[in-house]
Order: structure tokens, then sequence, then C-alpha cells
């Protein structure tokens, strides 16, 4: 199974996007589960239901970050360049990072919710960016 396989089969289950690709990379980067459960739970919807980085990019972000580390100065610039062509790939993947872009709807609104909800945009469209962004991933680590 691969890790875009293990991370949709996460999100599927009932956790959120950001911590379905992290707890699909997490164990491989000496991460327990409860811990990537715990440091994801607040990303999911936009970052806390706010709309804004999609959830999936910054589980991503934070595997990068397990696996390519700013520990300094000389470190940094080659992590952010990580960082930078995921964020490419996904855009050229999936046109957008923004999750209200990427869902077609504010859900940091409660109608924007609702009408998202209604949709089932959270069935169609999610468990694709978060296989999207694990496939990613396996790209680039």
């Amino acid at each position: 199974m691969s890790h875009a396989d293990d991370a949709e089969a996460i999100f599927k289950s009932g956790l959120n996007c950001c911590q379905a690709v992290l707890l699909a990379y997490a164990a491989e980067h000496g991460l327990s589960r409860d811990d990537a459960m715990r440091v994801g739970s607040g990303f999911g919807g936009g970052m806390g239901n706010m709309a804004m980085t999609c959830g999936a990019v910054t589980g991503a972000i934070m595997v990068i970050g397990l696996k390519h580390p700013r520990r300094d100065r000389a470190t940094a610039e080659p992590s952010a360049q990580r960082v930078q062509q995921f964020a490419q790939r996904f855009c050229q993947q999936n046109r957008s990072l923004c999750c209200r872009e990427l869902l077609g709807h504010d859900i940091s609104t409660p109608d924007g919710k609702a009408s998202a909800r209604a949709s089932g945009v959270f069935q169609a469209i999610c468990p694709q960016l978060v296989r999207s962004a694990a496939g990613i991933l396996e790209e680039l680590l």
C-alpha cells in the first residue's frame, strides 16, 4: 500500500486532511500516531476551518519538515526549496493551495460549511486532495 493509499484511507476513517497526510508518513519519521494526530488536529479545513491553506498541504509541509528539518541557516534554504517544489506540484495538479478555492465553498462561514456538506465536496474532493498531497511527497522524498 502506498502512502497515498494510506492517507486517503486515514481521511476516510474520519480524521482531517492534515492528520491523514501526516499520519501516513509519521512512523517512518519517528513521530508517534498520537503525536501526529495531536499536531495535525487544528489544521483541517484550511487551518481550523478558516478555509485558508488546505490541510493536506499543511500536513505535507509538516512531513517535509520531519524529513528535511531546518536546523540552522545552512539548512533553511534546502527545506524551503522542498516546500516550494511541493507547492508548485500541488498547484499544478489541483490549481490552488487554498481550501475555499479547492472546495468551491467558504467553509469558514456557517452557510458555506452547510453548502459544502450538502454538495458532498468533503467526500468527493477532499480524498483526492489528500491522495494528491501524499503522492507528491512520495515523489519528492
